[in-house]
Parts: C-alpha cells; structure tokens; sequence
C-alpha cells in the first residue's frame, strides 16, 4: 500500500480495491435498509383481533415502539449509505482515504474496517 506520509495519495489500482469493497458494502446497507422499511411498513397486525384488550393494547404499544425504533435504524443505515456513497466520491476525486485534518494517508487496514473514515487515528485522538 501507500506510503502514509503528507501529500500522498492511494494509487488507482488501490482506490479500485477500496471502491469494489465499499460498493459491496453499499449493497448490503441497501439490502438491509429495505428489510428494515419493509418491517417499518408492516401494519402489526398479528392476529390479535381476537384477544383481550388488555393484550390489544400492550400489542399496539410495543409496536409503536417498535416503529420507533425501526425508524431509527433507518435513519442511521441512510447515513451510513450516505457516507459510503461520499467514499465513492472521494475514489473518483482521487482524494479518497486522505486525513482532513493531518493531510496524510489513512492506513488501509482502518479503511477496510471504516471505508467511510475521513480521519486518521491519530486526527481521531486529537479530538478526544
């Protein structure tokens, strides 16, 4: 891999590495965004039309909670596509995997676990 020193940058060859990985996880992202919209959108209706209203209720509120949080799942998988599809971006300016603070390379092996990063570590620790 590159040398991580300030004024570099990946090589074409690397940056295609880091954009089949990333577009794999886009698909899996996308994958999992549309199950959770799908379990968001199903009506919650399991039958229970039959039961107590004691049940009833305790149904309606935990899928209201449910709803809640399927909801917020969702927010955050949309972020997170949001970001991998900016990675994509920065693969086709050639300024993919640069700190934004440090200007020097991230490490490949933090890009293969957070494609997405736009820090270094070390940019990350200075901010703690």
């Amino acid at each position: 891999m590159a040398d991580t020193t300030k004024g570099q940058r990946y090589s074409d060859a690397e940056l295609e590495e880091f954009r089949i990985i990333i577009q794999e996880k886009i698909d899996k992202a996308q994958r999992d965004l549309d199950l959770i919209k799908s379990a968001y959108l199903n009506d919650g209706t399991n039958g229970t039309d039959d039961t107590s209203p004691q049940f009833k209720s305790f149904e309606e509120g935990s899928a209201t909670m449910s709803k809640e949080a399927n909801s917020a799942l969702a927010i955050r998988q949309e972020k997170f596509i949001r970001d991998l599809k900016n990675a994509i971006t920065r693969i086709n300016n050639k300024t993919y995997g640069i700190c934004r603070v440090t200007k020097k390379l991230i490490n490949p092996e933090r890009l293969k676990l957070v494609p997405h990063a736009t820090l270094s570590i070390e940019a990350k620790n200075m901010q703690s």
